[in-house]
């Protein structure tokens, strides 16, 4: 853990710019703008409107179109990115659903016996065990699904047989 010994210094104001406060309140302002036009377009009758020397404006039926329209177009692309994502997982049964092309794996299985754990082991005895407080200097490989499945899932067949 690192302990700081003086404080951490920040650039005085005087050379810190001050521009991003002047957009955000230009947003913010044009934004709030914005939205009372559009509810005073949307709500007040022709009268007024045409009272204010606004000669044309679009027919209100686009105050409720637009926003509709809007909320649509949103739940499409969530629905849209939700079903690319789903198109692009592997299935179950695939080998890439549980590795890539980056895995290594030190050494092939020299028994086809899918129930000989020992052998399996043995051939990935090295890279588990170290030698008294030392940890071996040796690369990290992954460990194939075939031997995690088998380590927890199924059971020791030799106490079955005693």
């Amino acid at each position: 853990m690192t302990i700081l010994t003086e404080p951490i210094s920040h650039p005085p104001n005087e050379y810190r710019s001050r521009a991003p406060e002047f957009y955000g309140f230009v947003a913010w302002t044009s934004t709030s703008f914005l939205f009372v036009v559009y509810v005073l377009w949307a709500l007040l009758p022709d009268e007024y409107i045409v009272r204010a020397g606004v000669e044309w404006y679009p027919n209100r039926e686009w105050a409720l179109l637009l926003p509709a329209w809007s909320m649509i177009v949103v739940l499409l692309t969530y629905y849209t990115y939700m079903a690319l994502t789903i198109y692009g997982t592997p299935a179950f049964d695939e080998p890439s659903a549980v590795t890539d092309s980056r895995a290594q794996f030190p050494l092939k299985r020299v028994s086809n016996d899918p129930y000989e754990q020992e052998t399996m082991f043995s051939s990935y005895a090295p890279y588990a065990h170290s030698e008294g407080n030392k940890t071996p200097q040796l690369e990290l490989y992954d460990i194939p699904i075939e031997l995690v499945n088998r380590v927890l899932y199924t059971e020791d067949r030799r106490s079955e047989q005693e």
